[in-house]
């Protein structure tokens, strides 16, 4: 069965998967979608034994349809190798009452080297499969963590080059000195004084201006996504959920068919969409507990069925999900629409010219398999704090969020289904916030004292990704308006 792609607002004609991919958004401004969601139709048992790498290739391989086996499992094996500092890829901790899938064991340690570490593969298998010659200019806007994952992934891959943007005051100190060290000749970090919404609106329409995607053309050079509007964003993370599963029912904690609600720390909603489309693959998922932080836009939306982003912005101590455009609702709201472009189209329009749209009490009802809830930043503080406590086990700010949650769902709907967290960060990227949390002598401390002190009082090892960048000097020191971007690009390009 061959999976194509259609764009949630309808103009332009379907693509393939290595299309999409290679375009990142569609022309008319809308996401990537699958025309259907392929079934996962391998026996659970089979799954079971498999290797993170062999679920991969089963998940992703009904997405990527064009893809030939070689191709895909090319893609697959050199993605998940010694980047990752455990052979499980994704491993599974048991604590308070919940299992956490721990999803930042990559080279930057955090969820998005999941997906970030075969997007390159990806991309460049299906430039040649589409006889594309021009250079690849990956443009992507980042709350933290995307920035960096991406730059480790593009990092000197021949035919490409990666430019990121982020809030220059937006980002934890270690996120910022993450990127600020990159190396690569290919690569290119910019700050900007403003938000994450502002530079990934501006993103957004660098892709959508016909006159810069021309003048791009000319030179050489064309645009693409590493961000998770990227549908080769999107299905790597499917495969995680599915491994959860799997794993288990290899461990004897569910049987197969049993159900599990997912907990996912959500701000653009990337990933906790790959988890619904887990569940119409078939993947027995009760609930999707939407986890917010004190930018509770999600949380409203489901609350209300009203998406408004006109509210203050708020910086937390879980920056990564300081959003107040979730960009990858826009696919969830397609599907509620019944697949309707023209009706998705309005609402986004709604959202672009006066910040807010309302969904149809027809549209809320398929809501259904969400609850949303937030923590705010005490409740975080206190999360991190009681799963230590409790079980000797240190999360980040952003897995604390979900973790709050959770404990406010089980409070909400004495539910006990067996219960995944998505565990997306390290907590030696928030070490300030996570040490603040469990121990009261840390005010004096640097972030990397920080992080020794956190390693002596946990018992774990500093991850490589932080000791690389203690002494790593800056390169990249420039900042810009978000309305002098383009023009940063055209420079960067050398097409000014």
């Amino acid at each position: 069965m061959e999976v194509m792609y259609q764009s949630t607002r309808g103009k332009g004609d379907l693509v393939t998967a290595s299309q999409a991919i290679l375009k990142g958004l569609s022309d008319d401004g809308g996401l990537f979608v699958p025309t259907q969601i392929p079934r996962l139709d391998i026996p659970m048992e089979k799954l079971s034994r498999m290797t993170y790498q062999e679920t991969a290739y089963e998940v992703m391989s009904r997405f990527l349809t064009d893809f030939t086996e070689d191709e895909l499992k090319y893609c697959i094996r050199s993605a998940y190798d010694e980047k990752f500092d455990t052979d499980k890829i994704a491993p599974i901790h048991q604590a308070d009452g919940a299992y956490f899938l721990e999803l930042y064991h990559g080279a930057t340690i955090a969820f998005k080297d999941m997906a970030l570490s075969i997007l390159p593969y990806l991309m460049t298998t299906a430039a040649k499969k589409n006889g594309v010659t021009n250079e690849i200019v990956i443009l992507t806007a980042t709350s933290g963590d995307t920035g960096k994952a991406a730059m480790a992934g593009f990092a000197d891959v021949p035919g490409t080059r990666i430019i990121v943007f982020y809030p220059k005051h937006g980002v934890s100190p270690v996120q910022e000195k993450q990127m600020v060290t990159q190396k690569g000749k290919n690569t290119y970090v910019v700050g900007i004084t403003g938000n994450f919404d502002d530079a990934q609106t501006a993103v957004k329409k660098m892709f959508n201006d016909k006159d810069l995607e021309n003048l791009l053309g000319s030179a050489g050079f064309q645009f693409s996504s590493a961000n998770s509007i990227n549908i080769g964003r999107l299905v790597p993370q499917i495969v995680y959920y599915v491994y959860a599963y799997s794993t288990l029912i290899r461990q004897g904690s569910i049987k197969e068919g049993e159900k599990i609600n997912i907990v996912v720390p959500t701000g653009n909603f990337g990933n906790i969409l790959a988890a619904f489309y887990a569940k119409q693959m078939g993947l027995p998922v009760n609930k999707l507990i939407c986890a917010s932080n004190e930018n509770k836009v999600l949380y409203d939306f489901f609350a209300t069925g009203t998406y408004d982003r006109k509210r203050d912005f708020i910086l937390t101590t879980s920056p990564s999900m300081d959003i107040l455009i979730s960009s990858n609702l826009e696919r969830l709201i397609f599907r509620l629409t019944g697949e309707d472009p023209a009706a998705c189209a309005k609402l986004m329009e709604e959202l672009s010219k006066g910040g807010e749209y309302t969904i149809t009490p027809q549209m809320k009802a398929g809501l259904s398999d969400f609850y949303g809830n937030y923590c705010t930043e005490k409740e975080t503080s206190e999360a991190i704090h009681q799963v230590f406590e409790k079980d000797h086990y240190v999360i980040d700010t952003h897995t604390a969020v979900a973790a709050g949650v959770y404990k406010k769902y089980k409070a909400d709907t004495k539910d006990d289904t067996p219960t995944v967290i998505a565990s997306t960060a390290s907590p030696y990227k928030f070490t300030r916030s996570v040490m603040e949390a469990i121990s009261s002598d840390s005010e004096t401390m640097d972030d990397f004292a920080l992080a020794d002190a956190l390693a002596k009082l946990s018992g774990t090892s500093v991850p490589k990704a932080v000791e690389e960048i203690r002494t790593a000097p800056v390169l990249h020191d420039c900042v810009v308006d978000a309305q002098d971007m383009p023009a940063t690009v055209k420079k960067i390009l050398g097409i000014c």
